[in-house]
C-alpha cells in the first residue's frame, strides 16, 4: 500500500520544488496572468495530492469506504492497490488528512465571511458618505464619487460592485490617467481576483507553518496588481499608467527613501516604464500547457496501480 505514500511525498516535492522554480523564473513579471495560473496549478496539485492520499489510506482503513471507493471496479484493481497489507498508518493518515482538509473549508468560510462583514461595513459607510438621491436604485457597476483630501480609487466586490473613486483623485487625475486608473481597477473586477484572494488567505491563515501557501499569499496579491496594471497598460498604454500610479501615490511616501505599506507601488511604477515585451505566444502556451498537467501527475499516480491492472 504505497500509493498513498508516493502521493504525500509528491505533494510535498511539489510543495518544495514549485515555489522556488516560479522564483528563479524571470518571465513572472512579465506575464502576470501566466504565473497567476501557473501558481493555482501548483497549489491545486499539492491538494489534489492529499485528496487522493486521504481517500485511498481511508479505502485501506475502512471496508465501508473501500466498497464505495472501488465500487465499480473489477476485483483485480482492487488486489492492485493492496488494501489488505496496511498497518495502522492507514485511519491516522486518513483522518489526519480529512481534517485538514475539514480545516481549510472553515478558514475558506471564515475568510469569506470576513471579507462580506467588510464589504457590508464599507458600503455602509460609502452610502451614508454619498447617499442615494430620492428614487434612485442601486445599480451594478454603478460610480461613486466620494468627497475626500486623499487621491484614492477602489473596486467594491460583492453582488452589487461598485467603483469608488475620491473628487481628490478626479482633481488630480486628468484624462487618460484617470482612465488608467479605473481601468485598472475593472480588471480586478472583471478577473475575480478577489477570489484568489480570499482562497490563498484561508490556505496561509489555516496552515501558516507550510511556506507554499505563504508564498501563494504573497505572490497572488504581488501578480493581482501587475495584471491590473497590464490591462490599464493595453488600454491607455504603460507611460500613461505610470504616471497615474506616480500622481495616485506620491503623497503616501511610497517614493521617499523610507519604507512605506506600499513600497510595491515603486517596482510596478519602473515595470512599467522598462518592461520588456510580452513572450511571444507559443512560449506562453507552453507554459500553460505545462502547468496544466501540473495537477494531472498526482491522478496518473493514484491510477498506476489499476493501470498496470488493467493492462
Amino acid at each position: 500500500m504505497m500509493v498513498p505514500v508516493a502521493l504525500l511525498l509528491l505533494g510535498a516535492l511539489t510543495a518544495v520544488v514549485g515555489p522556488r522554480l516560479l522564483a528563479r523564473a524571470d518571465w513572472t513579471d512579465q506575464e502576470p496572468v501566466v504565473a497567476l495560473w501557473v501558481w493555482q496549478c501548483v497549489v491545486a496539485a499539492v491538494l489534489l495530492c492529499c485528496a487522493l492520499s486521504m481517500t485511498l489510506s481511508a479505502a485501506a482503513a475502512w471496508q465501508a469506504v473501500r466498497g464505495q471507493v472501488f465500487a465499480t471496479a473489477p476485483s483485480g484493481v482492487v488486489d492492485a492497490y493492496a488494501l489488505g497489507t496496511n498497518g495502522p498508518w492507514a485511519a491516522a493518515t486518513a483522518v489526519a488528512l480529512a481534517c485538514a482538509g475539514l480545516w481549510s473549508g472553515a478558514m475558506l468560510v471564515r475568510e469569506i465571511a470576513r471579507a462580506r462583514s467588510g464589504r457590508s461595513r464599507r458600503r455602509a459607510e460609502l452610502l451614508a458618505r454619498a447617499p442615494l438621491l430620492p428614487g434612485e436604485e442601486p445599480a451594478d457597476g454603478r460610480l461613486v464619487v466620494l468627497e475626500g483630501d486623499r487621491p484614492e480609487a477602489w473596486w467594491l466586490p460583492g453582488a452589487a460592485p461598485q467603483l469608488v473613486v475620491t473628487t481628490a483623485a478626479l482633481r488630480r487625475l486628468k484624462g487618460r490617467r484617470l482612465d488608467a486608473v479605473l481601468a485598472h481597477e475593472q480588471g480586478h473586477a472583471q478577473a475575480r481576483h478577489d477570489w484568489l484572494l480570499h482562497c490563498s488567505a484561508a490556505l496561509a491563515g489555516g496552515f501558516p507553518q507550510i511556506p507554499v501557501f505563504a508564498a501563494f499569499r504573497a505572490e497572488m496579491h504581488r501578480l493581482v496588481e501587475l495584471a491590473a496594471d497590464d490591462m490599464a497598460s493595453r488600454r491607455h498604454g504603460r507611460l500613461t499608467t505610470a504616471l497615474a500610479l506616480v500622481e495616485l501615490n506620491e503623497d503616501r511616501g511610497v517614493f521617499g527613501p523610507r519604507p512605506a505599506p506600499q513600497a510595491h507601488v515603486p517596482q510596478r511604477v519602473n515595470r512599467l516604464l522598462t518592461a520588456p515585451d510580452r513572450l511571444p505566444a507559443r512560449h506562453r502556451l507552453r507554459l500553460t500547457a505545462a502547468a496544466a498537467l501540473v495537477p494531472v501527475i498526482p491522478v496518473l499516480v493514484a491510477l498506476v496501480p489499476s493501470l498496470r491492472a488493467l493492462g
